[in-house]
């Protein structure tokens, strides 16, 4: 059986382990002070702010893309009614080749947006460059604000500042066989050991079955391991990033990872290559008892053989009842610093954003909300997303917020530290030793 395309988008929300968001940042950091609707200060920030006029959006294409479009252009519709005068083109960019749209658009002026959709991992980059408003004021006006989840809101933070308003998070959770586990006589795991344990003892009971799909090149599949044993992916010094894989915690929380690759539950000769769409597809095909998967990939775990037969709990920790610390990925929606309509821009991404628009495009697109009120009202209409929900609310991790994550990500760092130890070439020390060496490279050259 096909299973359908991944849902995929920026801030490896989605993403499923493909450094894509980094191609973009650097396509975008090459042209973005060139762009402009409006004469530009030395700072490439618009000298007008007409209240009048075309806003150009720039918005991911999905892959069905229509309940995206009807909500948005409900919101479009609403915005213009209170702008007179104002109008607004939404251009959907298809995912698979937004780098060079956005490389192309960035060059003409002419095509410049007013208001951009972007992955959460892309923040740092894009201010770094200039290329985003700094809306902290706004932001802070805002009453639907102030119930932003913090970790939402600390993916549009660089330095203190605000530069756009969080659309959705996504976040990752176990993905069990619920008929395997019954005929094994075996529960949902509540550690992480535990978790390694069942995913042998299913793979010796079941040698067809992965006890548990894992990729090398899972990213973000495997930073809860890192995370749950005390581990960070750098540290913050004076300002200045630094690698932190190869501490003592973090090289624990890699081993207790890798040690799920092996004959004794998934080969490296298989899986080390794998991302975190090729470790779904193969649980939605009936290969594998267990796999590490977001809330956003429902709908291809559904159209495979497993439907009807598996149950989703979140990721556990190192003690029974704790939660491992997840990713939090999503978009955000923000305004070009080069806009020339920055008071339409900013209320235009509160439409866009707002407690509505989210509320309706998790009823049809199953987005998580960043807003935890409108979130709880979410949960309580759709059981499926409690896990989820339930990680959120344990407490998340995100990326480092420097412009270097882009090229430590483009350069597959992790994914090369994983498939090395994996692999047998280097060992944990080695392995993380080498990565972290990488990432002060990038920091430092990120500056």
């Amino acid at each position: 059986m096909k299973l359908p395309a991944l849902p995929r988008a920026l801030g490896f929300a989605r993403a499923g382990g493909t450094p894509i968001a980094a191609a973009l940042t650097a396509l975008a950091l090459a042209g973005l002070t060139a762009t402009a609707c409006a004469p530009q200060t030395s700072d490439g920030k618009a000298s007008a702010d007409e209240k009048t006029g075309t806003l150009r959006v720039w918005l991911f294409q999905e892959v069905d893309n229509t309940p995206k479009k009807q909500i948005v252009d409900a919101a479009v519709a609403a915005f213009e009614k209170r702008h007179e005068g104002a109008e607004v083109e939404v251009e959907y960019i298809p995912v698979e080749t937004r780098a060079q749209r956005v490389k192309a658009a960035f060059n003409d002026p002419k095509s410049a947006p007013d208001v951009i959709e972007y992955g959460n991992t892309d923040t740092a980059g894009y201010v770094k460059d200039g290329g985003l408003a700094d809306i902290s004021a706004e932001f802070g006006a805002w009453d639907e604000a102030k119930d932003t989840d913090p970790t939402a809101k600390s993916s549009v933070t660089v330095g203190g500042r605000i530069y756009g308003a969080p659309l959705f998070v996504g976040v990752r959770a176990l993905y069990y066989r619920t008929d395997v586990f019954k005929d094994l006589g075996l529960t949902a795991p509540k550690t992480q050991d535990e978790l390694i344990s069942t995913a042998k003892k299913i793979h010796k009971e079941r040698p067809e079955l992965y006890g548990m799909a894992v990729g090398g090149a899972n990213t973000y599949g495997a930073m809860p391991f890192l995370w749950a044993n005390g581990g960070e992916l750098a540290t913050q010094d004076g300002g200045a990033y630094r690698g932190a894989v190869n501490s003592e915690a973090a090289r624990k929380g890699i081993t207790s990872y890798t040690s799920l690759f092996g004959d004794d539950n998934c080969p490296a000769a298989k899986c080390a290559q794998m991302g975190g769409n090729a470790t779904v597809t193969a649980f939605a095909s009936g290969k594998a008892a267990m796999v590490i998967g977001g809330d956003f990939v429902r709908a291809a775990v559904d159209a495979g053989a497993v439907k009807g037969k598996y149950a989703v709990v979140p990721l556990p920790g190192l003690t029974p009842g704790s939660i491992a610390p997840a990713f939090a990925g999503g978009n955000n929606i923000g305004v070009m610093k080069s806009s020339s309509h920055r008071t339409l821009a900013v209320d235009l991404m509160k439409s866009l954003t707002g407690k509505e628009t989210q509320g309706k495009l998790f009823d049809a697109m199953g987005f998580l909300p960043t807003f935890t009120d409108v979130r709880t009202r979410a949960a309580e209409k759709e059981p499926f997303v409690k896990p989820f929900i339930d990680t959120l609310g344990a407490g998340t991790k995100f990326v480092p917020a420097s412009p270097g994550w882009g090229q430590i990500d483009a350069s597959l760092v992790l994914p090369t530290m994983f498939q090395e130890i994996v692999s047998g070439r280097k060992d944990v020390k080695a392995a993380s030793d080498d990565a972290a060496k990488k990432m002060d490279a990038a920091f430092a050259a990120a500056g």
